[in-house]
């Protein structure tokens, strides 16, 4: 709850931005000047990843038990508008995900309301972010354009370094060993996604480590809550937090999420929380009634 009161107090400082910078919102040949929310982050796309995250944890708080702390639906509201605000695509794909993930294990009935929701937001948005949602489908958009041909860069450079990977930022040493027509590996050098990012820098190895960590992460999370099946508390959390998960998972297909100290913070914090409150459960539900406590605990 802590964690969604201030990611919505966040917005506050974003939605003065827009507010000084609003005409741009307006006119869709302005986005390249166009103000970007960022909040007190020094950059908007690691703004995109907090909010992406927040909003995931709301949202899972909000379909499990729509009738508990109902300033949620404000909060909700507040950072909903601030994420589109950052025209960061990846976090707006990571929210469809998430938000897909809640649906599917709450009602999959509701599935039938996704392309109504997503047309009123269309209809509702601004011209820039109309204009920004409409890129999400043009393969000839230069920002895809970019990531293609760093995901080709670095392919041809895990080629190179299969099994241990060349290390961590060792595209800034060998860059100049490849092909690079576009200039944007040498510009950007990160590859804009975690899987051919970690790749890259750990090899096979590293990136079979890494998936792992999430695959015991949703299977931990499955045994926990069926051994917590009877309490809808922990189960709200916990699907909150595996929405969480998956919003930054998805949104890391475009992005080096990953690699940004302050998302992988929050995202840690989140992954931990169902755990925690598992543990603690447990102990209480011990204290109270011993031969309840799960077998395999």
């Amino acid at each position: 709850l802590l964690l969604i009161f201030a990611a919505s107090i966040s917005t506050l400082t974003s939605f003065y931005g827009v507010w000084e910078n609003g005409r741009h919102l307006f006119d869709a040949t302005m986005l390249q000047g166009n103000y970007r929310a960022q909040g007190n982050m020094s950059v908007y796309m690691t703004f995109a990843g907090l909010l992406m995250l927040s909003l995931l944890v709301a949202s899972g708080k909000l379909f499990f038990a729509p009738k508990e702390n109902k300033w949620i639906y404000l909060s909700f509201i507040l950072i909903a508008a601030c994420l589109l605000l950052t025209f960061t695509r990846q976090a707006w794909l990571g929210v469809f995900a998430g938000g897909l993930f809640l649906i599917w294990f709450r009602e999959k009935k509701m599935l039938w309301s996704v392309p109504l929701i997503l047309i009123i937001v269309f209809a509702i948005s601004p011209a820039t972010i109309q204009w920004r949602i409409k890129t999400l489908l043009d393969l000839n958009d230069p920002n895809l354009k970019r990531r293609i041909a760093l995901w080709d860069g670095g392919w041809l450079i895990f080629q190179d370094h299969f099994l241990t990977g060349c290390g961590f930022k060792c595209v800034d040493a060998v860059n100049h060993k490849y092909p690079d027509p576009t200039g944007i590996i040498k510009r950007l050098r990160g590859m804009h996604n975690n899987f051919i990012q970690l790749a890259v820098d750990t090899g096979l190895f590293g990136l079979i480590s890494w998936v792992s960590i999430w695959v015991i992460y949703f299977m931990t999370l499955y045994h926990s809550i069926i051994s917590m099946k009877k309490n809808l508390a922990y189960k709200r959390d916990a699907m909150a937090s595996a929405a969480a998960i998956t919003g930054f998972l998805v949104a890391g297909f475009f992005e080096t999420n990953f690699y940004d100290s302050e998302v992988s913070m929050l995202m840690y914090f989140i992954m931990a929380l169902p755990f925690t409150a598992n543990w603690k459960n447990l102990a209480a539900s011990e204290k109270r009634n011993p031969e309840t406590i799960s077998p395999r605990i």
